[in-house]
């Protein structure tokens, strides 16, 4: 009988591999078709590859659609290599928007070679262009598009310094700028303040009319500035910010006005003060020997308590490690002048570009916790920082002693479902209930309106709380001057980019609110650096050694030098030949050491990248090697169960 001829197993069993690994090759093919191959795991530490909360939900609210055009001068040779590595990456990043949006986001990649409609179609973008030579330019930026709205973020492709920095924004600037052209209208944002912060007339002949707050005149320019009475009583529905200065002297009904908006899930800005200097200079004030006037401090009496925020409204934050020298050598000790350092989170979108403030007699803010809300701290004083008289403080006395000391947060963002501070409703009702049988009837005709008032908030809220209103004024944020007959404001520290940050982000859009930078993707190798920076200190030690002995010898060489030149003696001494040969065994000896030392540094670097290399392309193909060992086994069991 003829008997058909086996396959070997061993054959078998690569054709089975074989078979696995074409079949998974197709299989991700097919699936890099469709949108669900471009989703993925992202395992780094901090999520470089993930777009945030935020993002992703700016993206599915999208009701028109979006154009991105990503203008890439990819095909020149003049780019850096961290600039082609940079536009790939940004090429992910897009591609990740487009998956979230449903077709809502379309994003177009545009070479901008000259003489092209890429080129001119950059050129109309406002899309920066610089030139290489006469015959070549080179691009690098997006267009943000919708409907007759158009944003756009441009990028110095040459500036590798800092690609890092870009990227790590790039997400926040480029959701922002969708939310900017997505937008039907400006956002409002409702500005309240006992101060005046209008420009207006001069009050008396002689006197320099009042310009107004700069800071005031750069957020009409974005947003629609509207008026809140100090003695509102309810914040109109429009208003998606509000911005609070100073409130001096609130009133128990403006804060309920205040506590409702926030539970309505309006974004609320409140800079108070311990001691305000443009309260102090106003007319009519005790400080200037005037009846009335301003208060120079400020709070929220009731919100702040019922957040379980506590604030120092009648005394000052001094800072020892912080304070600022001033004129004549007087210490400012509540004169802070704030570097990068007391801004704790380095990826905060909103101080993550900030080097200094400027903050001028603050208050302090305690956040004493258990309030349901998520607490981050935005600038933070030093542990050599404490509580003084706020007028005391004011004289920059450079005898102010400093009691217990530690940290104060100056700059908190409180976010979440927030909770009523007025559980028993309105102040000016509950003063109504107390009143005489009379008014039942007008008490009971009320009630129905009462039980409007929420108690709860109906939707995730931000507040910002800032201890100190004299660092967003003129004299606190800018440098005025005359240019040309005309006053020209320059900003002299962060202060003014620090509040237009937070008004920013919080009208833009809430869903930026609390929004992280993007991560860098660059990972350093702090193994590989470790161990350079050891054997660095092993060969600094070697080279302090040599060069030690090298100026003994110099020294010793030079005073026989100069007794020979005394004796005319041209030849040294035997004893002075040896120990030069000695000399220079040593140096020979201590450089073979040095290389030795950097060769065993280079075999460990390779050793530690051959690893990495290894693991990165071995892993996934032994894991199919070993998942087609395991099929082709069983197989093979299973026909000899047979």
């Amino acid at each position: 009988m003829h008997h058909p001829k086996t396959t070997h197993p061993v054959v078998r069993a690569a054709f089975g591999i074989a078979a696995l690994v074409l079949i998974a090759f197709l299989a991700n093919w097919l699936i890099a078709l469709t949108s669900f191959g471009t989703k993925g795991a992202d395992f780094t530490e901090d999520k470089v590859h993930t777009l945030s909360k935020g993002t992703k939900s700016i993206v599915s609210k999208l009701d028109a659609p979006v154009t991105i055009r990503y203008y890439a001068s990819r095909k020149t040779e003049a780019l850096p290599r961290e600039t082609k590595l940079f536009i790939r990456r940004i090429d992910d990043i897009l591609k990740e928007y487009a998956n979230l949006s449903d077709g809502k986001l379309r994003v177009e990649n545009l070479d901008p070679q000259p003489d092209t409609d890429a080129e001119d179609s950059a050129n109309l973008d406002g899309i920066q262009t610089q030139n290489i030579n006469q015959y070549e330019n080179v691009s690098l930026g997006l267009a943000i598009a919708c409907l007759d709205q158009t944003s756009r973020i441009n990028i110095d492709p040459f500036d590798t310094q800092s690609l890092d920095e870009q990227e790590t924004m790039f997400e926040y600037n480029l959701s922002r700028a969708i939310g900017e052209v997505a937008a039907v209208k400006k956002p409002v944002i409702g500005v309240m303040s006992a101060l005046n912060l209008k420009p207006s007339p001069a009050m008396m002949p002689g006197q320099q009319p009042n310009p107004g707050w700069v800071l005031l005149q750069q957020l009409g320019q974005t947003f629609e500035i509207k008026d809140v009475e100090m003695a509102v009583e309810e914040i109109p529905n429009d208003i998606n910010v509000l911005l609070l200065i100073h409130p001096a002297a609130i009133t128990p009904n403006a804060e309920f006005a205040i506590d409702q908006f926030v539970l309505r899930g309006g974004t609320l800005i409140a800079c108070l003060d311990a001691y305000s200097f443009e309260a102090a200079a106003s007319a009519g004030n005790p400080m200037f020997g005037g009846g009335g006037g301003t208060p120079v401090s400020s709070t929220l009496p009731t919100l702040l308590p019922a957040w379980n925020i506590d604030f120092s409204s009648e005394q000052s934050l001094a800072d020892a490690k912080y304070r600022t020298i001033l004129q004549g050598n007087r210490v400012g000790y509540s004169i802070l002048s704030l570097p990068k350092e007391s801004m704790p989170d380095k990826t905060d979108v909103i101080t993550k570009s900030l080097n200094d403030l400027f903050f001028v007699l603050p208050g302090a803010i305690t956040n004493q916790g258990n309030n349901g809300l998520a607490t981050s701290a935005l600038v933070k004083s030093s542990v050599q920082a404490g509580l003084v008289d706020a007028m005391e403080a004011a004289q920059f006395s450079g005898n102010l002693s400093i009691n217990n000391r530690r940290s104060y947060e100056l700059v908190t963002r409180l976010t979440g479902r927030f909770k009523t501070a007025f559980p028993d409703g309105k102040p000016s009702e509950k003063k109504e209930d107390a009143t005489t049988n009379d008014k039942k009837d007008e008490t009971a005709e009320k009630k129905p309106e009462a039980s409007k008032w929420l108690k709860e908030g109906s939707a995730d809220s931000s507040v910002f709380l800032i201890a100190d209103t004299d660092a967003f004024s003129n004299q606190g944020a800018y440098r005025i001057q005359n240019m040309g007959g005309m006053q020209a404001a320059m900003p002299y520290n962060g202060n003014s980019v620090l509040l237009l940050n937070i008004v920013d982000q919080a009208a833009s859009s809430s869903d930026l609110i609390g929004a992280r930078s993007r991560a860098s993707i660059r990972r350093p190798f702090t193994l590989i650096r470790e161990m350079e920076a050891e054997a660095e200190t092993a060969t600094q030690d070697k080279q302090k050694e040599l060069q030690a002995k090298l100026k003994a010898a110099q020294d010793r060489l030079a005073t026989i030098a100069a007794d020979r030149s005394s004796s005319r003696d041209v030849r040294l001494a035997p004893e002075l030949e040896a120990e030069e040969q000695k000399f220079r065994e040593e140096v020979t000896a201590t450089n073979r050491e040095i290389r030795d030392l950097y060769k065993g540094l280079k075999r460990d670097k390779d050793k530690l990248s051959a690893r990495i290399i290894i693991l990165n392309l071995a892993i996934v193909p032994g894991l199919v090697l070993l998942a087609g060992l395991i099929v082709a086994l069983s197989r093979r069991r299973a026909s000899r169960a047979r």
